[in-house]
């Protein structure tokens, strides 16, 4: 099963082609934004991923999401989050830290602040608040020294990152937030440097980009993008044109890999993975989870290096292992998905055969 293969990558060295996609889970401190306590063990149980990519974490508050998102910007954030990476390396994982600016997909009922985006262009819909569904609001546009802020914040949260135990960072350019809000021609009116042309809307993602490689090196920042994504309002007219010079652009760079969200007919993949030499891990977005076949068709097309699972990695934290024996997969209902309840996190149990053929070493 060329799942089960293990990667050798310029930058990556992993026991599998299995990632555990990012995952909104909910389960921070509201107040603190400082992780639960038994994150350490939600994420120590499904070490056995080739590479485990956390849930998105804000870089500043302003550009938190929704209730209980954890952030790394403090340090009992720091010091919390080694809690997790030194469980997760204990157990043999190798975890990446997904650095988040939600843009204007955020609300004045989660962070007491305005939310900022590229343009004061409101999202249509409905957001997630701490009081529950509630409208939108419309955002205030970043001014151009505020924009260079927020670049420094991702810098430091890739430090703090570091510090903290990752073994990387994924830059989250995707589904509707802040680095694609300014990639997005509905989102992105601005007339300035960092609007207009596609080459101005690059603008902010690559100086991102540039800033965090600066502080933590190019083989431990990674980026991802989900290219017609229409999620959270999002309309991408001219998406070939952007996502191709977006990748020429980055190809200067030895990252540690690009992480492309596209749909199960795989057309972001077939028209990005001839422009990117690099390691391309791949994540299909569909009303069902991925499954085993789908992932190792894009392995076996060459379209991706390394798949992401999501939401099959809530019920199954041993899902490598479940793969290698063809095991019966369990399932998560939604509504455990999010919030700050503890039923359906680390609850889930391995998989128990007879055989001890079901051993899993994370580094075999």
């Amino acid at each position: 099963m060329r799942l089960l293969e293990a990667f050798r990558g310029t930058a990556l060295q992993l026991p599998n082609r299995i990632a555990m996609a990012p995952m909104t889970r909910g389960r921070a401190d509201d107040t603190t934004g400082v992780p639960h306590p038994r994150t350490a063990e939600y994420y120590a149980q499904r070490a056995s991923a080739g590479l485990i990519v956390s849930e998105g974490v804000w870089v500043n508050l302003t550009g938190k999401s929704g209730p209980g998102i954890p952030g790394l910007v403090t340090e009992r954030q720091v010091e919390a989050w080694r809690e997790v990476t030194e469980a997760v390396h204990e157990k043999g994982g190798r975890i990446f830290a997904q650095l988040w600016h939600a843009g204007r997909v955020a609300h004045p009922g989660v962070t007491g602040r305005t939310p900022v985006a590229p343009s004061a262009v409101r999202q249509a819909g409905r957001i997630f608040s701490a009081g529950g569904w509630t409208d939108t609001v419309e955002p205030r546009a970043l001014t151009e020294d505020e924009i260079g802020e927020v670049v420094q914040d991702f810098a430091a949260a890739a430090r703090r990152a570091v510090e903290a135990g990752f073994d990387g960072v994924e830059l989250h350019g995707a589904n509707g937030y802040l680095i694609q809000e300014f990639l997005a021609g509905n989102t992105n009116r601005r007339e300035d440097r960092y609007g207009g042309s596609v080459a101005a809307r690059l603008g902010f993602p690559l100086e991102v980009v540039a800033a965090v490689v600066e502080q933590i090196g190019a083989a431990k920042v990674a980026l991802r993008i989900s290219p017609g994504n229409p999620e959270n309002d999002i309309v991408e007219d001219d998406g070939k044109e952007v996502y191709s010079r977006l990748l020429t652009e980055l190809r200067r760079y030895e990252l540690a890999y690009l992480h492309v969200i596209d749909t199960p007919d795989a057309e972001a993949l077939s028209h990005l993975r001839p422009l990117w030499p690099g390691t391309l891990v791949a994540n299909l977005r569909s009303k069902e989870p991925t499954s085993r076949e789908e992932g190792e068709s894009l392995i076996e097309s060459g379209l991706a290096d390394v798949v992401a699972f999501g939401r099959l990695f809530i019920a199954n934290p041993d899902l490598p292992a479940r793969f290698a024996l063809d095991a019966p997969l369990a399932q998560a209902h939604h509504d455990v998905y999010y919030g700050a309840r503890l039923d359906g996190y680390t609850d889930f149990p391995a998989f128990e055969p007879d055989s001890a053929k079901f051993a899993c070493s994370a580094r075999s």
